[in-house]
């Protein structure tokens, strides 16, 4: 038997980020990865441009290899009767392209993008906040919603009122309230729904359009930025960083079960027998696996294990990896430029909510809404939107490549081997209930002091000295390294306190 500070639980990228952390403030930490390799989702992603800068400076990230590559098309939407709209970094720049498509659209899109900027610069500072108690205000509490308050107020009042009216709208309506060219509409909501449960006219896909945003600076096309060597070379900079700063990361290691004594968690047992004991013990793993799979249901009680329950994670979404023989030939598309960063197949919204309706019966839909990355010449990496869980893998490659040729002939000839994750696969290979790739739904009833529920949102679980550092804890899923930024500020100072 051992005895550490912390253990971390995962060896994802956001349980990396709580590791290193908290080893650069001299705690003994040891992180448990129960596959061979360390990274999780952050390898499936094809960008990662939303992670903090924040993180990267405090874990000296590019000192231990990440480089990002920020390619000045940030997406490319793809169309079904014309050539594609390219957006760039440079708003104006983008509204200059837009002109060939509609020229009051054009004149709006430099306002929309300064609009949605003041929007999700609030939530980003939200972002970083622990959220409050809601039940039993803390001092604490007090002084950060009264900070809250403040940057709420400095928004200005019109930009208030519209950021309190506009996070429980569907995106559809967000976007059209400024365009009228559909194809336009169609990118600019994608990414209300990427990876989520939520179509383009669901309540709530505005939030997560807006959230999407309040990491990194990509503005209305989104951020994007591309690891230099792929996503591997993410985990392996992070994995770097955590060593570096003391931290053990061990491999092949599986949890069996969280050790609960006098009513607090004091370690973990591995599926070996080995016992590891720790003042803390942080998961990055989603909540309900963490609360239901891990932690003794005696202990846990049927409460917590009921609302662990409820905790929405139906997965949507596949991973597809498509090895190629050459470059694909996009149409509209002759300067490789163009193809540097997010190439977003999302047709009008109307169209996209189609496609959505067939996630609402478990079927996979026919034309779903993709997002890819050339990451070189011969990769492709794409998240398909809207896959049944159970679908057959051969199937779903099938419909994404048919889908990009529909833009990119001749690419079914290029694709010399494929990769399929399907939510079943997500669920199998990298231990996510559901399948789902933010570890829970991010909708209004699953965001700030709600995520992952009520009353468990400040970073610590159901019982003393368990904590929850992963995407299924504020702000939410994708690559920033936010869960796990976080999750260490707050384990950091209960262990300070002596709790």
């Amino acid at each position: 038997m051992s005895r550490r500070d912390v253990i971390v639980i995962g060896g994802g990228h956001n349980g990396l980020v709580t590791a290193g952390l908290l080893a650069r403030r001299g705690l003994d930490v040891v992180v448990v990865e129960r596959r061979e390799r360390t990274g999780g989702i952050s390898e499936l992603l094809p960008t990662a441009g939303r992670l903090r800068r924040s993180v990267i400076d405090a874990l000296k990230l590019r000192s231990h290899g990440l480089e990002l590559i920020r390619p000045e098309i940030r997406m490319l939407a793809l169309r079904d009767d014309g050539d594609p709209i390219a957006f760039w970094s440079d708003a104006e720049r983008t509204a200059a392209a837009l002109e060939q498509v509609d020229p009051l659209d054009a004149g709006a899109y430099v306002a929309y993008d300064r609009h949605v900027r003041a929007l999700s610069g609030f939530l980003a500072r939200m972002n970083r906040t622990t959220p409050a108690r809601l039940d039993k205000a803390t001092p604490r509490d007090v002084v950060e919603g009264l900070k809250l308050g403040k940057a709420y107020r400095g928004l200005g009042a019109r930009t208030a009122r519209e950021l309190t009216r506009a996070l429980p709208m569907a995106a559809a309506d967000f976007v059209r309230e400024w365009f009228r060219d559909d194809a336009i509409c169609g990118a600019l909501a994608a990414r209300g729904t990427l990876m989520t449960e939520l179509g383009p006219w669901s309540a709530g896909s505005a939030l997560v359009l807006l959230n999407d945003m309040a990491e990194g600076d990509g503005g209305a096309a989104g951020e994007t930025a591309l690891v230099r060597g792929g996503p591997q070379a993410l985990s392996d900079a992070l994995a770097a960083a955590a060593r570096a700063a003391g931290a053990e990361v061990r491999t092949g290691t599986a949890v069996e079960q969280l050790i609960v004594e006098e009513g607090r968690i004091t370690g973990i047992t591995l599926a070996g027998g080995e016992r590891i004991d720790a003042l803390a013990v942080a998961s990055s793993l989603d909540p309900k696996t963490t609360l239901r799979t891990l932690l003794d249901p005696v202990a846990a009680g049927p409460r917590t294990r009921w609302r662990a329950a409820n905790i929405r994670t139906r997965g949507h979404a596949a991973v597809v990896e498509l090895e190629l023989s050459g470059t694909p030939a996009f149409r509209g598309a002759d300067d490789p430029a163009m193809l540097a960063g997010r190439i977003v197949v999302s047709r009008g919204i109307d169209d996209v909510e189609r496609a959505f309706d067939a996630s609402k019966y478990g079927e996979t839909s026919e034309r779903p809404q993709i997002e890819a990355v050339l990451e070189d010449e011969t990769r492709l990496r794409a998240i398909v939107q809207w896959v049944a869980r159970d679908a057959a893998e051969d199937a779903v490659a099938d419909l994404a490549i048919g889908e990009l040729e529909r833009f990119a002939p001749g690419l079914r000839e290029l694709v010399t081997g494929r990769r399929v994750l399907t939510p079943a696969g997500l669920e199998a290979e990298y231990g996510m209930s559901g399948g789902h790739l933010l570890h829970a739904e991010p909708g209004l009833d699953q965001f700030f002091a709600w995520r992952p529920v009520l009353g468990m949102a400040r970073y610590r679980l159901s019982m003393r000295g368990l904590y929850l550092c992963g995407s299924g804890a504020h702000p939410g899923g994708g690559i920033t390294g936010g869960p796990g930024e976080n999750a260490a500020r707050e384990i950091a100072r209960d262990l300070e306190r002596g709790r």
